[in-house]
């Protein structure tokens, strides 16, 4: 059963251009040659390395991306190891990675988004505290007429108003 996976490997940084071109199309030839497809290979250049491995410090970063058998993945992987300018290397199955990925976008897309919900429930307490400010705006201004005083109906109309002051 045909899988995908990267292999990354870092060869020794004193590796020379030609020298290291040699490597790699002998691990395409590897793979080629075990009934396996090159996808694709990528030099990603001289980079430093995150911690001292084999007495280097940086290191010539190399990708390939192959459609194979575990077995041809294992042999090749043996050829990693046992080659003496490969400082490190790592094989990652990428079908179960996408698989993984896949899931996780499907999930996403299903979900409201946090962020979304908070702005929306921020816009709607916006909505709500401009009502109600344009209510209590509305309540004062209508307790800030003034009202005519009230007769009562027991008390004639020379009793309502306030006694004059004894001078």
């Amino acid at each position: 059963m045909e899988r995908k996976y990267e292999v990354m490997f870092i060869l020794r940084p004193d590796v020379i251009g030609e020298e290291a071109d040699k490597l790699i199309a002998g691990f395409e030839a590897t793979i080629t040659k075990g009934n396996g497809k090159l996808v694709s290979s990528e030099k990603l250049g001289n980079r430093k390395l995150a911690y001292t491995v084999r007495k280097f410090n940086e290191g010539n970063y190399n990708l390939l991306t192959v459609e194979a058998d575990g077995s041809l993945v294992a042999e090749l992987e043996r050829r990693l190891r046992v080659t003496e300018p490969v400082i490190k290397f790592i094989t990652v199955r990428m079908d179960e990675e996408e698989k993984r990925i896949n899931k996780i976008k499907k999930l996403r897309s299903t979900k409201i988004k946090q962020s979304t919900v908070n702005a929306q429930a921020a816009q709607a307490a916006q909505a709500n505290a401009a009502a109600a400010a344009s209510q209590a705006a509305a309540a004062h201004a209508a307790a800030a007429q003034p009202v005519a005083p009230q007769r009562s109906v027991e008390q004639p109309a020379e009793t309502a108003t306030a006694p004059e002051a004894i001078a």
